[in-house]
Formats: C-alpha cells, sequence, structure tokens
C-alpha cells in the first residue's frame, strides 16, 4: 500500500468519527425542551408508549435497623444504673419505640423511675436524671424506700429536744443510739419486784381437836436479830423505810444508723421537691394593686404560724437492729441520739456506764460523815425534766416534788 492510499484512509476515518460524535450530540439536543416554539409549528397528539400497560417488576426493599438501649438484668426502681446493666442491640427500625435510648452513655448514671425488667427496652420515661424528678414522676411509690439502702430497713422512734441533740439532726446523718435502763431485783417465780410480802399463820387447836388457821396483815422486810439492854437478843422484822432504788446502767448499742427523715413524712410521701421560681409581682398589674388596698384596710398582717419541733426520727438500720429499737419503744425505754461526724464510719465499742464506773473512773470518794453539817439541810440537787421520765410503781419525780 502507498502513501497515498495510506493517506485517504486517515482521512476517511476522521470523518466517519466526526459524522458520529456530530449525531451523538445532535441526538442530547433533540431530547431538551425547547425554550421558545415557532409559531408555524403545529401542535401535535401526544402519542402512548406500548410498553406503559405493563406490569412493573416489583423489587425488595431493605431492612431498615436501629440500635436500642436494653436492661441486662433486673433494675429495682431507684437503683442508678451502672454500665455493666444495660446494653445495646439491634432490631427493625419500625418495632423500636420513638424515645428509647441508642446509647449506652446516655443511660449509665441516671435512676430507676420505676422496676425495669431484663432484656426490657429502657425508654426515657423510664429513668429520671435525679431523686427530685423521681419524686415528681408520679404515683411510683414514697422517696424513703427509694432512698432506703438495699440491705436496711426503716423504723420509726420518737425524740425531744434533749435526745435530738438539740434537732441538730438532719436527714443524711448518721446516729448512734444510747439507751438507759432502770434493774431492780423481782422474785424469779412470781416476777414481781422485791422484797416479798409475807404473812404469819398461827394454828390454834381447841378441846374437840379442831384446828383454826389465823393468817396476820402481810408485811415486808427480813428476820433478823438485835441486842436490846435487859433483854438481850431479841428477834426483830427490819422493814425497808422506801420502795426499793432501781439501778441506772447506760450504754450504746446500735451505731452508724441512717437518718431518712425528721418529723412526720409528707401525705404524699415526696422528700425531695423540684424548687419553683417565686414569681415576682408586677407593681402596675391590678392584682398588685388589690392587694395593697386590702393590706391598707387589713392592717398590719399576722405573724406565720410557728412550725412545731419534730418529735419523731425515721432511721434505716438493719432488720435485727430494727427488731432491737422496737422493743426500746414498746419497754418504755429513753433513746438518746448521739450525731456522728460526717466523716466517721468506724464502729467503737463502749463501757456501759453505772454509779460504780463513775466513781472508778473519775476517782469520785464517797464523803466522810462529819458531826457538824450545814443548814439548811441539801436533800436535792438540780435534774434535768425533759419530755415523759420512766416510773416504777406509778410514780414519777417531779421538780415540785424534789423542791425545784
Amino acid at each position: 500500500m502507498n502513501s497515498r492510499t495510506r493517506l485517504f484512509l486517515i482521512i476517511a476515518l476522521i470523518i466517519v468519527a466526526v459524522a458520529v460524535v456530530a449525531a451523538v450530540l445532535l441526538g442530547n439536543e433533540g431530547g431538551q425542551t425547547p425554550t421558545a416554539t415557532d409559531s408555524t409549528d403545529v401542535a401535535q397528539p401526544a402519542t402512548r408508549d406500548p410498553d406503559d400497560d405493563a406490569t412493573p417488576i416489583p423489587t425488595q426493599e431493605p431492612i431498615v435497623v436501629s440500635e436500642v438501649v436494653i436492661a441486662i438484668q433486673d433494675i429495682p426502681r431507684g437503683l442508678p444504673i451502672a454500665e455493666n446493666m444495660v446494653s445495646v442491640v439491634t432490631m427493625p427500625e419500625q418495632f423500636a419505640p420513638f424515645s428509647a435510648f441508642v446509647r449506652v452513655e446516655d443511660v449509665i448514671g441516671k435512676i430507676a423511675r420505676t422496676d425495669i425488667a431484663r432484656e426490657e427496652i429502657i425508654i426515657q420515661g423510664k429513668v429520671v436524671e435525679n431523686l427530685v424528678e423521681l419524686a415528681n414522676s408520679g404515683a411510683v411509690g414514697s422517696d424513703a424506700a427509694a432512698v432506703l439502702p438495699s440491705n436496711r430497713v426503716m423504723v420509726a422512734v420518737p425524740m425531744d429536744r434533749l435526745t435530738s441533740v438539740a434537732y441538730a439532726i438532719q436527714p443524711g446523718d448518721r446516729v448512734d443510739v444510747i439507751v438507759s435502763l432502770l434493774f431492780v431485783n423481782v422474785d424469779e417465780s412470781f416476777q414481781s419486784q422485791e422484797p416479798n410480802a409475807f404473812s404469819f399463820i398461827g394454828v390454834t387447836v381447841d378441846e374437840d381437836g379442831n384446828i383454826t388457821y389465823e393468817i396476820t396483815e402481810s408485811v415486808q422486810g427480813r428476820f433478823d436479830t438485835r441486842i436490846i439492854p435487859n433483854l438481850g437478843t431479841v428477834p426483830v422484822l427490819v422493814r425497808p423505810s422506801e420502795n426499793p432504788r432501781p439501778r441506772l446502767a447506760t450504754q450504746r448499742t446500735i451505731q452508724n444508723a441512717l437518718v431518712v427523715n425528721v418529723g412526720d413524712f409528707p401525705a404524699d410521701g415526696r422528700l425531695f421537691v423540684a424548687s419553683t421560681p417565686t414569681p415576682v409581682p408586677d407593681d402596675n398589674s391590678e392584682a398588685a394593686a388589690e392587694e395593697a388596698r386590702r393590706t391598707e384596710l387589713e392592717g398590719t398582717p399576722l405573724p406565720p404560724t410557728a412550725i412545731p419541733r419534730p418529735d419523731i426520727i425515721a432511721l434505716a438500720v438493719s432488720p435485727q437492729d430494727a427488731v432491737v429499737l422496737t422493743w426500746y419503744v414498746e419497754a418504755g425505754v429513753p433513746i438518746t441520739f448521739a450525731l456522728r461526724s460526717a466523716s466517721s464510719t468506724s464502729l467503737a465499742e463502749t463501757d456501759p456506764v453505772t454509779l460504780d464506773y463513775i466513781l472508778n473512773r473519775f476517782r469520785i470518794s464517797l464523803p466522810d460523815r462529819l458531826p457538824y453539817s450545814i443548814e439548811p439541810a441539801i436533800r436535792s440537787i438540780r435534774q434535768l425534766e425533759v419530755g415523759t421520765r420512766i416510773s416504777l410503781n406509778n410514780t414519777e419525780t417531779t421538780a415540785e416534788d424534789t423542791g425545784n
């Protein structure tokens, strides 16, 4: 093939390529909607594509999934949610609750508003941020049960100004329980306070052999002997000059009890109520003007009613200590609460305190009997009179009885 023929073929290929490109460009321009129509164009009726009557082939849509947070163990109401209590699972989006949590981080640290069962989806209504929200979340039980430790129960015992550390005890504090007991001797059989009362029985026999028993009036005391001048040793009956004096012992018993509440609980059981801002009155409003006129007419408003001091305290203790506290209340044992430091958690042993313990520890010596004294005689000292005091034999010593 000579050079002329080769040149002719190259030119022919170039012409064919240009023609193909022009055809493609003209085809694309024909598919576009013209911006302006010629006035001489005649509207043509639309032709129907025969392929429009064909049935469309269905296509399977992909399943959309969503992640939700579930509980992997039972979570009791009021318990803060930890990391090992929840997990994330995948489920179809159409079945996922709208308010479900999708991240574990959004749930950890929150407090369960209600009991959450294992494998239950955790939604926003099931948890709260703090105990204030828990208290305002509806009828879900008392706040006391929510803050009570799982191994503790709560009991209420009375208190007064002296036993409550001058009302310094507040909810959240820790206290120790100190009790005082009065001991007396009792007859083991009768279980009655000694000394026992006894009577003499006289026996007489008449001429016919009839036996008569004569019982004297009952007396208290003990038999003894005394030396009487001109009579020698004679039997006597030593009788007490007063009722037996009980022996006092004081000891610290229950330690580190949690104070849940001081005073009566609210009727709705809520301990934590969210504070609401006090609205600022508008001086220009009609209500403010009416209030000012009413105050002017009524004069100086009465002072607010004084809130009574609490006389009862609720403690969280172990189940066994709860039984002990109940026994104290039933027995009428006076209870004193010792306030613990906020940083103190140790349990220390103490010795029971009696009169002998006081004398020995502080080296108190008994005063000698002297042949002289002062006038008037000192027969009593000042006594604390706070609340109800335990009395024996239906008697009670008061300040008037002692002359104070």
